[in-house]
């Protein structure tokens, strides 16, 4: 930010997701430098003022899990009504074809679903790499400096096939020396650092059922050297548990803090079956957790103690996770499934719309290590998303926040991402999203022909 660029008023949103900005917050360059309380006027003048009267203001929503590549396999017959095993060896035969052109036109689409459903910092775990997908992350990060998102992205790996009694085909698994040296080159090509960073890279072995023990010892110790995380799925499944104890001896989560993974530098994807030892464990840990709503009740796996594991410590954010098992890429429509699912398994009274916004916001950022992003407070980047209440489904409605979730919001009519609009009129800028679905669509048709 320099200190001459213009300031932008978001003047007196009809609801804002902080009270203390209810009369809007004022942007310089890409950073909140100030909010507004109700009734006031900024301390300093403004160059230009957007009119929010109409609008419900939220920090730009952060996902903290998805496998973008998956919206080429949304809705395919023969992966429906199974659980997660099954679902995955059946999908494994499709994602083993994926070419670059397929995966940069996936991960095209599923950022722009994102931002379109108000999400500003997109994060994703591709962890296929067939022959034609080497340079699947390269790919990825210049599709998202293209499309201007925020981005963590994550060299996820497979070195245990079935061959060595992993669920895997052989065709997209890794040795252990090419997945680390890549996973070096990409953190010292592409890794940013400090308040502001559009492109940061992680470490993301797949699972237990598909990394070598050695893998993760390595991505542990690779990790900690370059400061950066760690994510991989955990805990998604009774089945899980099982094969962990019948591989390793130990339950998932023993086995991840046996591999020195039992620490603040990482967020897990799902973190569903976890007893009430383990919940202390990660919460004096600080592990975070990207809490996966819609997955998990496609797949059946189960329901997060999402309250618990707060209470304990562990951040949660929020995720769409993948387009297979979801089977959508809206951020939005997910904090509505977060809201009824914690209800279900907890009570309206504890599980309420201001603790969703918050976990999809501020806990999303911690799970990702950051703290610039997440919330409207001056000092922190302009990330935020505007929501109009315009459609049949807010008619009457009188807690105009509430409604965003309850209502059942789809699409944000404006994001903004480090201070450039991003979705303008629920569109995104510079995107023909015509041909961008046809060719996507063309896409998945071609990768499922090659079967």
């Amino acid at each position: 930010m320099t200190d001459n660029a213009n300031t932008l008023w978001i003047r007196d949103p009809a609801a804002c997701a902080d009270l203390d900005a209810a009369g809007g917050i004022v942007i310089q360059g890409t950073r909140i430098i100030e909010k507004v309380a109700a009734g006031a006027q900024p301390r300093q003048p403004v160059d230009e003022i957007f009119d929010a009267s109409r609008y419900v203001l939220l920090p730009g929503l952060v996902n903290t899990h998805h496998h973008f590549y998956q919206t080429l396999t949304r809705a395919y017959s023969p992966a429906l009504n199974k659980e997660l095993f099954p679902w995955l060896t059946t999908l494994y035969e499709v994602w083993a074809n994926l070419d670059e052109e397929q995966l940069a036109l996936a991960s095209e689409l599923a950022m722009v679903e994102l931002l379109m459903s108000g999400c500003t910092t997109v994060a994703d775990h591709h962890y296929v790499f067939s022959g034609a997908l080497l340079g699947a992350i390269d790919c990825q990060v210049e599709t998202a400096q293209r499309l201007g998102v925020r981005a963590a992205l994550t060299r996820g790996s497979m070195s245990v096939g079935q061959d060595d009694g992993g669920l895997p085909s052989q065709s997209v698994v890794q040795d252990e020396r090419t997945i680390l040296d890549d996973s070096q080159r990409l953190i010292e090509r592409y890794h940013q650092r400090g308040d502001g960073a559009m492109t940061t890279i992680a470490l993301a072995p797949c699972s237990p059922f598909s990394v070598s023990r050695e893998l993760m010892l390595e991505s542990a110790r690779l990790a900690e050297s370059h400061d950066v995380r760690l994510h991989t799925h955990l805990a998604e499944t009774e089945d899980e548990t099982a094969y962990c104890q019948r591989l390793f001896g130990m339950r998932p989560l023993d086995y991840l803090e046996d591999c020195g993974w039992l620490t603040n530098r990482t967020w897990l994807a799902h973190g569903i079956h976890f007893n009430d030892g383990e919940i202390k464990r990660l919460g004096h840990a600080g592990t975070g957790i990207a809490h996966c709503p819609s997955s998990n009740m496609v797949l059946g796996s189960g329901m997060c103690r999402t309250l618990e594991l707060e209470a304990a410590g562990a951040p949660i954010g929020l995720a769409v996770d993948g387009s297979a098992s979801n089977d959508h890429s809206n951020l939005a429509n997910e904090m509505r499934q977060a809201l009824l699912l914690g209800r279900l398994r907890y009570s309206p009274s504890q599980v309420t719309h201001e603790d969703v916004i918050r976990w999809a916001t501020q806990g999303s950022a911690r799970c990702l290590g950051r703290n610039d992003i997440g919330g409207l407070e001056p000092g922190q980047q302009a990330d935020l998303a505007l929501f109009k209440l315009d459609e049949p489904r807010f008619s009457g409605a009188e807690n105009s926040l509430a409604a965003l979730l309850l209502c059942g919001a789809q699409r944000a009519d404006r994001v903004m991402v480090a201070g450039r609009w991003r979705i303008t009129d629920g569109l995104p800028c510079e995107i023909d999203l015509s041909r961008l679905m046809a060719r996507h669509d063309e896409a998945a048709r071609r990768l499922r022909n090659a079967l």
